[in-house]
């Protein structure tokens, strides 16, 4: 009878040992500050660094292995400089950059301390958005902190590592993750085909295929249309073809009808075949979103802008903010631009009824107006009226 208890005595300690674990302290709530959307998603928050009161502007870019300041911003706040061999990839190329290092980094309601921000020239980016973008935060910022950006109230709030509660009703993932995540997404055209995405905040458009990837998987219909474009990105800009994909999924989550743009990958920025392009920010804004880094996870959530129409315009324009004017740069041949006779150098005055001179309003009537728009624009001096036939691209 004593042995009996004995042994389960034993077995009921050795019981409760099992049920033991570490538990991660709770995640606490540090900062909440808001942020604004430019075209194609693109979120711009406010920050201020060191000592200097002036807010900066910077976009918050999971598609950034680091955090960066603009030169021209270096240049103005008379910041030290450290020479480096190092190199940074993006779209439009390879450089070596420059680091100014330990800075303090103000958001509202905390501070990041002890950054070492490497030094780009984001002068292309202050003209394609006519907004100042003094920098970019990226990875250096993301793998200290539990960041949820809420699309609907546009909002970020950030947490200390931790033990944190998801919202219910959303997708937990679990990329891939280095400096940068690598989601599992599948996309269906001719084919289906998954592969893995750069997770992109920072690229305002819905996705980007390196054109190995397309041609080596054969993901398109024989039948689809492709259209030449530019995007800018890091190094300048660069031609690639847009066109529409039947459909994209991310977890249980679907898309139809989504544009896509194809570029030749020459610098290798989605290091292909491990992956196959990037997820751009005008498709992940349609969701909250939380990015635990120190847990390499990201949690999805649908938002009111879940089922919004995806931007199926084409101009074949590059409009720029120049000098405080709105300039056509670019016209790609045979486009609906240059069938309207747009011209490298017009000066754009009004779309429309809309006279504002703001970049952001003339490019969303452009993405919201397909069919024929009045353009005044001053050629050498002189007004003229064009009439754009903005083309949709699923046609």
């Amino acid at each position: 009878m004593k042995r009996g208890l004995l042994l389960f005595f034993l077995f009921s300690f050795s019981f409760a040992l099992a049920q033991e674990e570490f538990v991660l302290p709770e995640s606490k709530k540090i900062a909440s500050f808001p942020f604004t959307q430019l075209s194609g998603g693109i979120i711009v928050i406010k920050a201020q660094l060191d000592q200097f009161p002036d807010s900066l502007f910077f976009i918050l870019d999971t598609g950034s292995g680091g955090i960066s300041l603009d030169s021209a911003t270096v240049k103005r706040l008379n910041l030290s400089i450290v020479k480096s061999e190092k190199t940074i990839r993006g779209i439009g190329g390879i450089r070596n950059v420059d680091f100014t290092n330990n800075h303090d980094l103000g958001l509202p309601g905390m501070k990041a301390q002890n950054l070492d921000f490497h030094i780009n020239d984001y002068e292309l980016l202050t003209s394609v958005y006519g907004q100042k973008i003094d920098g970019i935060i990226g990875y250096s910022f993301f793998r200290r902190h539990i960041v949820r950006i809420d699309y609907d109230e546009k909002i970020i709030e950030v947490y200390t590592p931790g033990n944190y509660r998801y919202h219910r009703g959303g997708h937990l993932m679990k990329p891939n993750f280095t400096t940068l995540p690598m989601q599992a997404a599948n996309i269906e055209d001719a084919r289906s085909i998954a592969s893995r995405f750069i997770f992109d905040t920072g690229a305002g458009l819905c996705f980007l295929l390196s054109k190995d990837f397309t041609e080596d998987s054969s993901v398109f219909k024989l039948s689809r249309k492709f259209y030449p474009t530019q995007a800018e990105g890091l190094g300048g800009k660069r031609k690639m073809e847009i066109t529409v994909i039947k459909s994209i999924k991310i977890g249980p989550y679907k898309f139809r009808k989504v544009p896509v743009h194809i570029f030749d990958d020459i610098y290798n920025v989605t290091q292909y075949p491990m992956l196959g392009g990037i997820m751009g920010n005008d498709l992940l804004r349609r969701f909250n979103v939380v990015l635990n880094y120190p847990e390499q996870s990201i949690h999805i959530k649908p938002n009111t802008h879940f089922k919004e129409p995806f931007d199926y315009s084409y101009t074949g324009l590059g409009i720029y903010l120049i000098n405080g004017e709105i300039r056509v740069i670019d016209v790609i041949k045979d486009s609906p631009g240059e069938k309207a006779g747009f011209l490298p150098d017009d000066i754009i005055f009004s779309v429309e009824t809309n006279f504002s001179k703001n970049i952001q309003a003339y490019k969303n009537i452009f993405q919201n107006a397909i069919g024929k728009v009045k353009v005044v624009v001053f050629r050498q001096q002189t007004p003229i009226v064009l009439t754009l036939d903005v083309k949709d691209i699923r046609r």
